[in-house]
Order: structure tokens, then C-alpha cells, then sequence
């Protein structure tokens, strides 16, 4: 069993943190007889999982489904992980894919409408882009081709 303060250290995180996701059920402690916490050492393999999530844009409410899916009263095995994973990976794929855009196509026009670059009279001629939404209509996927067929 570990302390909070053990798992903050292996973790790399804050105390806080730690009683935070214990708070929300992210994690799971015991209470010793004085009150405090203490945890199974799979609590390190759940935070590691809520990090990197988080390091991915996950909110805590996916997160936190996501862990609901795994097994409460045993250290969820590598199959438990993998179905959580497989049931991600479309959204990575898609945010994998929106930063390859970024590096790609940050020094050209992105149609964001601003018309303040050379390229915009040719790729968002009078602001077409803008009929697709608000932002970087083609950095976030859409194409010349979805104002034609939004029109």
C-alpha cells in the first residue's frame, strides 16, 4: 500500500492530484484506522493513463467512462487496456491528422478568413470559407469543395 504521497512522487504529480482523483473515483483508496489514505500499487498504472489522456485532450468525464470500464477489484491486464485503447484510436487517428495539417499548411493560407495573406484571393476568395463556420474552416478539415456543396 502507498501513501499519498508515494504515488504524487512515483506519479510526478501533486498530493492534490492525487486526492483530487480519488475524490472524483478516478482512483480507488483505503482508509487507514487515523483516516488516511492509501492505495494499491495499480493506482500508479490508472494516473499514468489519466496523464496520458490528458496529454491528449481527454476530459475527466471521458476519462473517468473510460476507467469505469475497467475492472474495479483487480489490476485491469492488458486486454482491459487494449479494448479502452481500440475504442480511442479513431479520435487520435483524426488529431494525428489535424496536426500533420498544422505542420503542413502553417506557412499557407488555412482559410480562416483573415484575407491578409497573398494566397487568400485564391484558396478563400471573398471569404467563402467563412459560410463552413467560425475558425480555421480548412485547417480543421473542411475543403474548397464543402463551400461549393454547402452552398
Amino acid at each position: 500500500m502507498m501513501t499519498v504521497g508515494q504515488v504524487a512522487e512515483r506519479c510526478g504529480i501533486a498530493a492534490s492530484a492525487v486526492r483530487y482523483y480519488d475524490d472524483r473515483g478516478l482512483i480507488r483508496s483505503t482508509r487507514t484506522d487515523g483516516g488516511q489514505r492509501r492505495f494499491e500499487r495499480d493506482t500508479i498504472r490508472r494516473i499514468a493513463f489519466i496523464t496520458a489522456a490528458q496529454a491528449v485532450g481527454r476530459s475527466l468525464a471521458e476519462i473517468t467512462e473510460a476507467l469505469e470500464t475497467l475492472p474495479a477489484r483487480r489490476t485491469p491486464t492488458h486486454d482491459d487496456w487494449n479494448r479502452v485503447a481500440t475504442t480511442w484510436r479513431p479520435r487520435l487517428d483524426q488529431q494525428i491528422a489535424r496536426l500533420e495539417a498544422l505542420r503542413d499548411q502553417l506557412d499557407a493560407c488555412i482559410g480562416c478568413g483573415c484575407l491578409s495573406l497573398d494566397r487568400c484571393a485564391m484558396y478563400n476568395p471573398s471569404d467563402v470559407a467563412a459560410q463552413l463556420g467560425n475558425g480555421p474552416r480548412y485547417l480543421l478539415g473542411d475543403t474548397a469543395s464543402d463551400v461549393i456543396d454547402a452552398e
